[in-house]
C-alpha cells in the first residue's frame, strides 16, 4: 500500500503505516515507515524516528482530545473517521511541534483505514467494547465502521491541498485496504489472526511495489502482468485440449529434437552450442500468442543456429532436418487456435468457445479494458474446465482496477508537465485535476 502511493504520487517522499489494536484500548503503532530516494527508484525501510507511536505504541487514552494536552491528527481520524490534510503545517491545528514548541511540521496527508462492523459480526448482540472520549462519552457506536489502520503520507511543501487528487487517491486506497483486504478475514479468527493477514498482505504490497519501480506514470507493466496472465490461461487451455484429444505438447517435442540434434553434431563450440540450448529451453517456459512466439523463434533460435551453422558447418541433410523442427516448433503455437484442436471439444458453447480463442491468441499492443472485461465474464463460466479459472478471474479484476488508477494519474501527471513546459498557470491545472476525478 505505502510503495504504491509512493512510487504512483510523484510529490511524496514518505509514508507510514499504524495499526489500531483492539478496542478499548486502541493501541496506535507504527508498524511500517518507507521513504523513497530522490531518483523515486527504492524504498528505505525502518522506524528510526523518535516517535510515541513506535512498538509498543500508544494507547487511545495517550492520544485522544482532553484538556491539557495537544490535540493530534491521530485521535481525529480514529475518533472522527475522517481524514486530516497539513496543507499548510503553520496553521496545523493537531500538529504538537507547533502547539508545544511553536515549530512548524511538515505537509502531510493522514488517512483511516475503516472496516464495516457487519464484517466483524459486530451487533447490539456481541460483546465489543466501544472506545470512550475524555468526557466518557461513548464513540463509534452509531458508525457503520471501526478503524483497524491509519495511513500517513507526506508530502513536498506546498504540493498538497485538502481534497486534492491525491488526497482521494489515498482515500481509495486505503478503503480498497480496509474492505477488500482485511474485513474478508477479519470475521474468521480474532484480532491476532487479522493481524498475520495484514502483516501477509503488506508483504504481497511489497512484492507487487518493488515490480512498479519506474512506473509511476506508465500502465505498460499492468499491461505486462495482464499478458502474463492471458499467457498462463493459454498454456492451461492448451493442455486441457492435449487431455481431451490425448495429444502430445508439439512445442516440448520440437525443443527436445533440437536440443538432441544440437548434442550430436560435431565441431566443438561448447560455449555457443551451451547458450542455444538455453535460449530453446527458455522459449519452451514462455507462452507468447503465435504471432510473437514466431517472431521470437525467428530473432532467437534461427539467429543462434545460423551462428553455430557458420563456426560448425554441418552437411545438408543435418541442416534441413533442423530447419524442418523449427518449422514444427513455430506451427505447434497455433495448437490451441486450429481448427483440428478446438473442433470436438465441446465443454463450452461453440460461440462463447470461439470468442474465448480470439480473447487468448489476439496479439496486442495495447490495452483493452474492453476485451479484459470479455474475458473475465467468460471465466465467470464454471464450465470452463481451467483450473485456475476462478484465481485468474480475481487477478484481472484487480489488474483492471489498478490499470484504471494508473491511467488516471499518468492522464494527470502527463497534462501537468506539459502545461509546466508551456509556462501554464496553476489555476489552469488545478482545475483540470479536479474536473477528471
Amino acid at each position: 500500500m505505502i510503495e504504491t502511493i509512493l512510487y504512483c504520487l510523484p510529490n511524496t517522499f514518505k509514508g507510514t503505516i499504524y495499526r489500531i489494536g483492539k478496542p478499548p484500548d486502541l493501541i496506535a503503532e507504527r508498524i511500517a515507515s518507507g521513504i523513497i530516494d530522490d531518483g523515486r527508484e527504492e524504498i528505505s525501510w525502518g522506524l528510526p524516528a523518535k516517535s510515541g507511536y513506535n512498538p509498543p505504541g500508544k494507547p487511545w487514552t495517550a492520544y485522544r482530545d482532553q484538556p491539557g494536552r495537544p490535540l493530534e491528527a491521530m485521535s481525529w481520524c480514529v475518533e472522527k473517521h475522517k481524514s486530516w490534510t497539513a496543507q499548510d503545517p503553520s496553521t496545523n491545528a493537531r500538529s504538537i511541534p507547533l502547539q508545544v514548541e511553536g515549530k512548524c511540521s511538515d505537509f502531510h496527508h493522514m488517512e483511516p483505514v475503516l472496516v464495516r462492523k457487519s464484517d466483524l459480526n459486530l451487533d447490539e448482540r456481541s460483546s465489543f467494547e466501544y472506545p470512550r472520549d475524555y468526557e466518557g462519552n461513548i464513540i463509534w457506536k452509531d458508525s457503520e465502521h471501526v478503524v483497524v489502520a491509519v495511513i500517513k503520507i507526506h508530502f513536498y511543501p506546498s504540493t498538497i491541498k485538502v481534497n486534492s487528487h491525491e488526497t482521494r487517491v489515498i482515500k481509495k486506497l486505503s478503503r480498497s485496504l480496509g474492505t477488500e483486504l482485511l474485513s474478508y478475514h477479519l470475521h474468521r479468527d480474532s484480532m491476532k489472526t487479522m493481524e498475520r493477514l495484514a502483516e501477509e498482505r503488506l508483504t504481497a504490497c511489497n512484492i507487487l511495489a518493488d515490480s512498479l519501480r519506474n512506473a509511476t506514470t506508465k500502465s505498460g507493466l499492468i499491461f505486462y502482468l495482464v499478458k502474463q496472465e492471458i499467457g498462463y490461461l493459454r498454456d492451461q487451455w492448451e493442455q486441457v485440449l492435449r487431455e481431451h484429444g490425448k495429444e502430445g505438447n508439439g512445442k516440448a517435442a520440437a525443443i527436445r529434437e533440437l536440443n538432441g540434434m544440437l548434442e550430436a553434431m560435431n565441431g566443438g563450440h561448447e560455449d555457443l552450442r551451451g547458450k542455444l540450448v538455453d535460449i530453446q529451453n527458455k522459449f519452451l517456459g514462455l507462452s507468447l500468442p503465435p504471432e510473437k512466439g514466431e517472431n521470437w523463434v525467428n530473432m532467437q533460435i534461427v539467429r543462434m543456429w545460423k551462428d553455430f551453422f557458420g563456426k560448425c558447418p554441418q552437411d545438408d541433410h543435418k541442416r534441413e532436418v533442423v530447419w524442418k523442427t523449427i518449422d514444427k516448433l513455430k506451427k505447434s503455437l497455433h495448437f490451441g487456435h486450429n481448427h483440428e484442436s478446438i473442433a470436438h471439444y465441446d465443454k463450452i458453447p461453440g460461440d462463447v468457445k470461439t470468442e474465448w480463442i480470439h480473447l487468448l491468441y489476439r496479439t496486442d499492443d495495447h490495452f483493452d479494458a474492453l476485451a479484459l472485461d470479455r474475458l473475465i465474464t467468460i471465466l465467470s463460466n464454471p464450465a470452463l474446465e481451467i483450473r485456475s479459472r476462478e484465481k485468474s478471474r480475481k487477478t484481472l479484476i484487480q489488474l483492471k482496477a489498478l490499470a484504471e488508477t494508473m491511467n488516471q494519474l499518468e492522464q494527470n501527471t502527463n497534462f501537468i508537465l506539459r502545461d509546466v513546459l508551456n509556462g501554464g498557470e496553476n489555476k489552469r491545472v488545478s482545475h483540470t485535476l479536479n474536473n477528471s476525478t
